[in-house]
């Protein structure tokens, strides 16, 4: 079986017959370091943050991911990327299979060479609406099956509006999501609505409460994630039953897709934004969720990216003490039903709702840890158990996320321009300068890319960010007054 942590600690230098060097796990762990650094963010955490390693042995790497289609996808797009990466970092490697998660490994069959494009390309030929072949391969039951019914994926029948706990940061998504949930007859609401926020702050809890209740209405209702609707797409094309996906998607009541900035491929773009259209031609309703507004979606097609915007956007903000103490609260209940002897007192749950501040996942974490101190060692359920039971999540927390558009703004107060001075093709030196930092700053504080911090900058080459980077690097450590006045804009944008 394919394994994931476990084939880390499975995998040793001795599986290549090379006891002297360096572990497997340390080897995989550099070519990640690699891909992401030669791929971008937004790629890597596409495709590759979910890709482990499982055991290297006899000179193939052995690869693991959740889904079938990451599989696919990778071995028809990088799979010579990730074998030449792998082997700058491990020259025995000669090869690379990649294989999902939980399915078996058949020993009598050769692992898949990365380093033959053949079923690469012919997978992305069918991925890029190119010509078929005269004699498709053959495709199994499954396939067909999987093409021709989209059921969408399952809804999580804890994930209701009576779960979801309410604050000022999400009221107005709260009442959208509800609105629209309820709705019937008529030309449907807010088309399409659009949902976003960080990671953990409630809007696939909201996408799901819309399903539940909007089946309960007897409405016709998909969910899907980008990564089901890619892997569906792909499918319809191998089987030969694209129009039947099609058809499918397009019957329907309400359609809603859950991190959509995962959504990949020119073809499966336009498929999608042929979907929304039709969808919202017909007058039905769709909804979408993802970390960041429709503008900021680089990688989605501008036409689809304006398709988004033109519905109602709603931003779900951060957690606010007062909501995170009676999400706390909801959650200790339901854990005490479970187990009754369980008890945390109010100043612990007011302890735990200030320290641990970035998403309600951590919250359902604290609580995790809480029970296991109680339960296993029999602690009492104090301030200071709290504080060793919570201590990884409160080290660990994740900083805020600062947009580009925040780091324009800031700047160009600071340096008394303006915004559209700084986008501008002005050359002056009270705006370069300004410009400069900003680029700088972009690069340090958020995960996006050099090519997309120069479209966001004017549309700018890449070239002319990483000078800008290079130079303000540079000039940090040569200018005490400019490096403490960096530090500053970085502590603003960060509180």
């Amino acid at each position: 079986m394919y394994g994931g942590a476990s084939g880390l600690e499975r995998a040793s230098p001795a599986d290549d017959g090379a006891t002297d060097d360096p572990p497997a796990g340390e080897i995989w762990s550099r070519v990640k370091r690699r891909l992401r650094a030669e791929l971008g963010e937004d790629v890597f955490a596409s495709w590759f943050a979910r890709l482990e390693l499982d055991v290297v042995t006899g000179g193939c790497a052995r690869l693991t991911v959740p889904t079938r289609f990451l599989k696919s996808w990778i071995e028809a797009h990088y799979a010579d990327r990730v074998l030449a990466t792998y082997r700058a970092e491990a020259p025995t490697v000669e090869r690379i299979s990649v294989g999902v998660r939980g399915t078996p490994v058949r020993d009598d069959r050769k692992p898949q060479d990365a380093s033959r494009p053949a079923p690469a390309k012919a997978l992305a030929a069918m991925a890029s609406f190119g010509p078929r072949p005269s004699a498709a391969p053959p495709v199994s039951s499954e396939q067909r099956g999987e093409a021709a019914d989209l059921a969408g994926a399952p809804l999580d029948a804890r994930l209701t509006f009576q779960s979801f706990m309410i604050g000022r940061s999400n009221a107005l998504a709260h009442a959208a999501a509800d609105r629209v949930a309820r709705h019937e007859g008529g030309p449907a609401l807010y088309n399409p609505l659009y949902l976003h926020a960080g990671v953990g702050l409630g809007k696939s809890h909201l996408l799901h409460a819309i399903g539940h209740e909007a089946r309960g209405t007897g409405r016709r209702v998909i969910y899907l994630t980008a990564d089901r609707f890619m892997y569906g797409f792909v499918a319809s094309l191998k089987a030969q039953t694209s129009l039947a996906f099609k058809e499918r998607l397009r019957a329907i009541d309400l359609l809603i897709i859950d991190d959509v900035q995962f959504i990949q491929g020119r073809s499966i773009q336009a498929e999608f934004g042929h979907t929304i259209n039709a969808l919202i031609d017909a007058g039905r309703q769709i909804i979408v969720a993802a970390d960041r507004q429709p503008a900021e979606l680089e990688a989605l097609d501008e036409r689809v990216r304006s398709r988004l915007a033109g519905g109602l956007v709603v931003e779900i903000g951060a957690l606010d003490e007062a909501l995170r103490a009676s999400i706390l609260a909801a959650r200790l209940a339901a854990v005490r039903a479970a187990h009754p002897t369980f008890e945390v007192g109010p100043a612990v749950v007011a302890y735990v709702a200030r320290a641990i501040t970035a998403n309600g996942r951590d919250l359902e974490g604290a609580v995790n840890r809480l029970l296991a101190h109680a339960t296993l060692t029999g602690a009492a359920g104090t301030i200071e158990t709290a504080e060793t039971a919570i201590r990884d999540l409160v080290r660990n927390r994740e900083p805020k996320r600062v947009k580009i558009e925040e780091i324009q703004k800031l700047v160009a107060s600071r340096y008394n321009v303006s915004r559209s001075d700084i986008l501008s093709e002005r050359r002056t030196a009270a705006v370069v300068r300004p410009r400069q930092i900003a680029m700088y700053l972009s690069k340090l504080l958020t995960p996006r890319s050099l090519p997309e911090i120069g479209r966001r900058f004017g549309g700018r080459d890449h070239t002319t960010v990483l000078h800008a980077v290079r130079k303000i690097e540079k000039e940090l450590g040569d200018d005490a007054g400019l490096s403490e006045e960096v530090e500053l804009l970085k502590r603003m944008l960060q509180e």
